[in-house]
């Protein structure tokens, strides 16, 4: 029931709701409904399953409650909290004796009360006892003293319709169709769905119960009790497994975690997109802070050719200097070749003169 609580709620504060609708939700004992709902005015309890109003909290604006196809049985000065109450239904539970609905008594706004399917709707006289118990009573299990029939519900909400656009207006506007639940996003369409396919459950389930006992032949109130009986006894026994609530909150969790690894997935990739913007941001501020504080980078590079021009230089030197020197030396051979001709030369003028 808490959780179904959370559901309802939709992301309010509790003393924003002023309706809740806690149909078939399977427990035993009122929970999570607390104190704090004080604005609080239609509370719907609908074939939950509920054996005691036990826990029921004080609400003191509410006016309709519906605790029809429960197995309650007795507890009703629980109610008490609740002075503005006008519509109350209890039918399709195990109230018996008369001495059970005394505290009602004690609820002076009561207009409305619904007890068709109880044992005690047996007693003798049991409608004109209510009416003595309850003097503010206009209308008792659908028709009044005079077994005028109630008006319907659409009526009813007709006329509520300049209240509930008072609350409408008072309500912000939600920017959103989701809201939060401890971590769980809850998209409002999907709880809708997830409503309308409870519902459809619920009627084919009670479909199914209503044809075996129709082709059983016609039955008197006692019978009924005995049905909803079993009803109530069947829906107990599906508490052991999950109900649909579980599942619900099951595949809304699937879809979170795939919902989260597409998302961390999709993170990962603009992180890395990021550090290679980053990456080529600095490699391109860092070229140009080398192009900045080396402006002469270029200068460089052209003055190599005159170093290797100034080496070509000394070369040329180096061989001039071996060419002044070969020519030394063969100046030098030319001056001593001289000598050996003069030699010859004296040699032949002897020669002559030992002739003559």
């Amino acid at each position: 029931m808490e959780k179904r609580i959370l559901l309802e709620k939709r992301g309010r504060s509790d003393d924003e709701i002023t309706e809740l609708i806690l149909d078939n939700c399977r427990s035993t004992y009122i929970d999570g409904l607390t104190d704090s709902f004080t604005a609080l005015e239609t509370l719907s309890l609908i074939n939950v399953g509920l054996v005691s109003l036990k826990n029921f909290p004080k609400l003191s604006n509410l006016r309709k409650l519906e605790l029809s196809d429960n197995r309650i049985s007795n507890g009703l000065s629980h109610l008490m909290g609740s002075p503005k109450l006008t519509h109350l239904n209890l039918s399709g539970n195990r109230i018996k004796d008369f001495d059970e609905l005394q505290p009602l008594k004690d609820l002076e706004n009561l207009e409305v009360l619904d007890l068709f399917n109880n044992q005690v709707t047996l007693i003798e006289n049991y409608r004109e006892k209510l009416f003595q118990l309850i003097p503010s009573l206009n209308y008792l299990d659908g028709f009044d003293k005079e077994y005028v029939e109630a008006p319907s519900d659409e009526e009813d909400m007709a006329g509520d319709d300049d209240d509930d656009d008072g609350f409408n207006r008072q309500q912000p506007q939600q920017p959103s169709s989701q809201f939060s639940i401890n971590g769980i996003e809850i998209d409002l369409d999907e709880l809708e769905q997830f409503e309308a396919k409870i519902r459809q459950k619920r009627s084919r389930e009670q479909s199914g119960q209503q044809t075996p006992a129709n082709a059983n032949g016609p039955s008197d109130r006692p019978a009924d009790s005995s049905s909803a009986a079993a009803g109530c006894s069947s829906s107990s026994a599906q508490d052991d497994g999950k109900d649909d609530l579980d599942l619900l909150y099951e595949e809304i969790q699937q879809k979170q975690a795939l919902a989260r690894a597409n998302e961390a997935k999709e993170q990962d990739r603009k992180t890395m997109a990021s550090f290679l913007s980053v990456l080529l941001m600095f490699t391109t501020l860092l070229a140009f802070v080398n192009q900045i504080c080396y402006p002469g980078g270029d200068n460089q590079l052209l003055d190599e050719p005159h170093i290797e021009e100034a080496d070509d230089e000394d070369v040329e030197e180096v061989e001039q200097k071996e060419e002044n020197k070969d020519e030394c030396s063969l100046s030098g051979g030319g001056v001593g070749g001289g000598d050996d001709g003069s030699v010859a030369a004296d040699d032949h003028l002897s020669i002559q003169s030992g002739q003559n």
